[in-house]
Protein backbone atom coordinates (compact mmCIF):
# COMPACT_ATOMS: atom_id res chain seq x y z
CA UNK A 1 0.00 0.00 0.00
CA UNK A 2 1.63 3.39 -1.05
CA UNK A 3 1.55 6.13 1.75
CA UNK A 4 -1.19 8.28 -0.26
CA UNK A 5 -3.20 5.05 0.38
CA UNK A 6 -2.42 4.43 3.65
CA UNK A 7 -3.04 8.40 4.13
CA UNK A 8 -6.37 8.02 2.16
CA UNK A 9 -6.93 4.95 4.29
CA UNK A 10 -6.91 6.75 7.81
CA UNK A 11 -8.54 10.14 6.68
CA UNK A 12 -11.50 7.65 6.57
CA UNK A 13 -11.36 5.39 9.07
CA UNK A 14 -10.76 7.84 12.02
CA UNK A 15 -14.00 10.52 11.18
CA UNK A 16 -15.65 7.17 10.93
CA UNK A 17 -14.77 5.85 14.13
CA UNK A 18 -15.05 9.41 16.05
CA UNK A 19 -19.23 8.89 14.46
CA UNK A 20 -19.01 5.29 15.51
CA UNK A 21 -18.10 6.34 19.45
CA UNK A 22 -20.78 9.17 19.66
CA UNK A 23 -23.24 6.75 18.22
CA UNK A 24 -22.18 4.15 20.58
CA UNK A 25 -22.86 7.12 23.36
CA UNK A 26 -26.03 8.18 22.16
CA UNK A 27 -26.86 4.69 21.82
CA UNK A 28 -25.91 4.33 25.37
CA UNK A 29 -28.00 7.19 26.53
CA UNK A 30 -31.10 6.26 24.31
CA UNK A 31 -31.26 2.64 24.60
CA UNK A 32 -28.94 1.23 27.21
CA UNK A 33 -26.61 -1.44 26.97
CA UNK A 34 -28.09 -2.92 24.13
CA UNK A 35 -28.21 0.36 22.27
CA UNK A 36 -24.27 1.00 22.54
CA UNK A 37 -24.04 -2.30 20.96
CA UNK A 38 -26.31 -1.77 18.08
CA UNK A 39 -24.38 1.30 17.63
CA UNK A 40 -20.85 -0.52 17.56
CA UNK A 41 -21.65 -3.18 15.44
CA UNK A 42 -23.04 -0.75 12.89
CA UNK A 43 -20.13 1.58 12.78
CA UNK A 44 -17.54 -1.99 12.75
CA UNK A 45 -19.71 -3.18 10.06
CA UNK A 46 -18.96 0.39 8.03
CA UNK A 47 -15.17 0.18 8.80
CA UNK A 48 -14.69 -3.39 8.14
CA UNK A 49 -16.24 -3.63 4.90
CA UNK A 50 -15.13 0.19 3.34
CA UNK A 51 -11.23 -1.04 4.99
CA UNK A 52 -11.46 -4.37 2.53
CA UNK A 53 -13.28 -2.00 0.37
CA UNK A 54 -10.39 0.19 -0.24
CA UNK A 55 -7.55 -2.66 0.39
CA UNK A 56 -8.80 -4.30 -2.38
CA UNK A 57 -9.03 -1.17 -4.98
CA UNK A 58 -5.77 -0.34 -4.14
CA UNK A 59 -4.11 -3.60 -5.03
CA UNK A 60 -6.26 -3.85 -8.30
CA UNK A 61 -5.10 -0.48 -9.36
CA UNK A 62 -1.51 -1.55 -8.58
CA UNK A 63 -1.76 -5.02 -10.35
CA UNK A 64 -4.70 -4.70 -12.99
CA UNK A 65 -5.12 -0.90 -13.65
CA UNK A 66 -7.73 -1.93 -16.77
CA UNK A 67 -10.68 -3.21 -14.59
CA UNK A 68 -10.40 -0.85 -11.77
CA UNK A 69 -13.36 1.11 -12.65
CA UNK A 70 -15.57 -2.00 -12.97
CA UNK A 71 -14.08 -3.76 -9.89
CA UNK A 72 -15.13 -0.15 -7.78
CA UNK A 73 -18.66 -0.93 -9.22
CA UNK A 74 -18.90 -4.07 -7.99
CA UNK A 75 -17.30 -3.87 -4.59
CA UNK A 76 -19.45 -0.97 -4.14
CA UNK A 77 -22.59 -3.47 -5.37
CA UNK A 78 -20.99 -6.47 -3.23
CA UNK A 79 -21.04 -3.88 0.05
CA UNK A 80 -24.64 -2.84 -0.37
CA UNK A 81 -25.63 -6.80 -1.03
CA UNK A 82 -23.60 -7.79 2.41
CA UNK A 83 -25.25 -4.85 4.45
CA UNK A 84 -28.67 -5.89 3.09
CA UNK A 85 -28.25 -9.20 3.98
CA UNK A 86 -27.04 -8.18 7.39
CA UNK A 87 -29.89 -6.15 7.62
CA UNK A 88 -32.48 -9.10 7.06
CA UNK A 89 -30.76 -11.27 9.23
CA UNK A 90 -30.48 -9.07 12.54
CA UNK A 91 -33.83 -7.41 11.32
CA UNK A 92 -35.69 -9.13 14.65
CA UNK A 93 -33.07 -9.46 16.55
CA UNK A 94 -33.30 -8.98 20.48
CA UNK A 95 -29.73 -9.28 21.03
CA UNK A 96 -28.97 -5.54 20.16
CA UNK A 97 -31.11 -2.44 19.14
CA UNK A 98 -31.70 -2.61 15.93
CA UNK A 99 -32.67 1.06 15.40
CA UNK A 100 -29.54 2.34 17.07
CA UNK A 101 -27.59 0.18 14.67
CA UNK A 102 -29.37 1.39 11.69
CA UNK A 103 -28.55 4.83 12.51
CA UNK A 104 -25.23 4.02 13.40
CA UNK A 105 -24.77 2.09 9.96
CA UNK A 106 -26.05 4.85 8.16
CA UNK A 107 -24.23 7.82 9.58
CA UNK A 108 -20.98 5.88 9.91
CA UNK A 109 -21.20 4.87 5.90
CA UNK A 110 -21.94 8.37 5.19
CA UNK A 111 -19.30 10.01 7.00
CA UNK A 112 -16.52 7.36 5.19
CA UNK A 113 -18.41 8.17 2.10
CA UNK A 114 -17.41 12.12 3.10
CA UNK A 115 -13.89 11.36 4.28
CA UNK A 116 -13.01 9.17 1.52
CA UNK A 117 -14.76 11.96 -0.97
CA UNK A 118 -12.31 14.49 0.53
CA UNK A 119 -9.41 13.04 0.79
CA UNK A 120 -9.04 11.74 -3.07
CA UNK A 121 -10.07 15.88 -4.10
CA UNK A 122 -6.90 16.97 -1.69
CA UNK A 123 -4.75 13.76 -2.63
CA UNK A 124 -1.97 14.97 -4.71
CA UNK A 125 -1.59 12.02 -7.27
CA UNK A 126 0.04 12.60 -10.82
CA UNK A 127 -2.47 11.61 -13.63
CA UNK A 128 0.78 11.92 -15.95
CA UNK A 129 3.59 9.93 -15.01
CA UNK A 130 6.96 11.94 -14.55
CA UNK A 131 9.70 12.02 -17.15
CA UNK A 132 12.84 9.99 -15.92
CA UNK A 133 16.12 11.30 -16.48
CA UNK A 134 16.86 8.59 -18.90
CA UNK A 135 14.45 9.60 -20.87
CA UNK A 136 16.04 12.93 -22.11
CA UNK A 137 18.52 13.63 -23.90
CA UNK A 138 22.91 14.13 -22.61
CA UNK A 139 22.08 17.64 -23.39
CA UNK A 140 19.18 18.06 -21.08
CA UNK A 141 16.65 18.34 -24.11
CA UNK A 142 13.52 16.09 -24.07
CA UNK A 143 13.69 13.26 -27.00
CA UNK A 144 11.41 14.00 -29.92
CA UNK A 145 9.28 11.18 -30.87
CA UNK A 146 6.70 10.56 -33.80
CA UNK A 147 3.34 11.10 -33.21
CA UNK A 148 1.39 7.80 -31.96
CA UNK A 149 4.73 6.37 -31.40
CA UNK A 150 4.59 3.87 -27.86
CA UNK A 151 7.17 5.94 -26.20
Amino acid sequence: MQSNDARTLLQCAVPTAVVGAAAIAVGAVLAGGKGALGAAFGAILVIALMTIDLIVLVRTANKLPQIFQMMGLALYAVQFLLMAVVLGVFRDTTLFNTRAFAFSLLAATLVWITAQTRAHMKAKIFYVQPESEDERTPAGEKKVSPAGSPS
